[in-house]
């Protein structure tokens, strides 16, 4: 007896692939519609007068005597000099931190040394240190102990486009430079181990320094992995409050970053204009989007050296 071959039903498999790759792209739309909407929603309450805010949906647009850009243009002249110390208080500290971190973490991965684990150890110790835990002690220290702000004064009073107030920042940079260095650095060495030990090796047998080697080798091939660091740590130090709010104390400060000034915008005895402070939202977020947009590259790179 002859045995009959199994048919596949292949009009059956193309309608069931079709469907699986709608249902994708369906899903891929509501992920995409869930985290676009909240950012709709803030761009055009930032149009409107605080009448239309009231009187509206947060999504929809507002038109005729609703809309506004007087908005943006009030809060882009208060948030001005805040812009200029935050950018000062964030590019210095990612710069050194991750820099900092790389190293560190090459000489945690790639190079052998007594008393290795113990550093690891405290590195990973570092990361879970609260922020609650260290800043009335943090704040005595920097006012009292060591006012490096006051020592720094005048010098930074004697440098061409800074002003006096702008070394109330040094506390904050050292600060959010120690804070960060354990968590990047522990980023770091886990790209580290995923590259191959037969780089390092090669060049020892070279006779090339453990300093050599990390320049010449380790360093040209971080790019991705900086990248990614870069990002993220300017945006942790960026959009930081705590620090900023024990140090600098009050949002009229001189010195105060942005994140100490938005909270205080569109706040008056009436009440709280929102399309005002979501201005200011959204033009205090414009840096962190520049810098995602400028190193995309660079950051799915790492993510995806991360995964792989």
């Amino acid at each position: 007896m002859s045995q009959s071959r199994p048919t596949f039903d292949t009009a059956s498999l193309v309608e069931d692939v079709s469907l699986t790759r709608i249902a994708q792209y369906i899903l891929v739309v509501v992920f995409i519609g869930f985290f676009l909407v909240p950012l709709e929603a803030g761009f055009v309450t930032a149009l409107k007068t605080n009448e239309a805010v009231a009187r509206s949906l947060p999504f929809v647009p507002s038109l005729g005597d609703g809309f506004t850009l007087e908005n943006l243009e009030f809060a882009f002249n208060q948030l001005r000099d805040s812009f200029v110390n935050s950018l000062l208080l964030a590019l210095p500290a990612t710069i050194v931190n991750v820099l900092l971190a790389s190293m560190a973490a090459y000489g945690l991965t790639m190079v052998n040394w007594r008393g290795q684990l113990g550093f690891l150890i405290l590195f990973l110790i570092g990361i879970f240190v609260p922020y609650q835990a260290v800043i009335v002690p943090l704040a005595d220290f920097w006012n009292n102990i060591f006012p490096i702000a006051e020592m720094l004064a005048p010098t930074f009073a004697a440098i061409p486009l800074l002003a006096e107030y702008h070394s109330d920042l040094v506390p904050l940079i050292i600060t959010d430079i120690a804070y960060g260095i354990p968590i990047c650095t522990i980023l770091f060495r886990s790209y580290y181990n995923s590259l191959p030990e037969s780089l390092v090796e090669a060049a020892k047998i070279d006779g090339a320094s453990i300093a050599k080697i990390y320049r010449r080798i380790i360093l040209p091939i971080s790019k991705p992995m900086f990248g990614v660091v870069f990002i993220y740590q300017f945006t942790q130090i960026y959009n930081e409050f705590l620090f900023a709010f024990t140090l600098i104390v009050a949002a009229d400060a001189p010195a105060a970053p942005v994140t100490l000034l938005i909270p205080s915008l569109g706040a008056s005895t009436s009440g709280i204009n929102y399309g005002i402070r979501m201005s200011a939202a959204i033009l205090a977020a414009l840096p962190t989007i520049l810098l995602y947009v400028a190193f995309a590259e660079q950051f799915a790179k790492g993510l995806r050296t991360e995964s792989g």
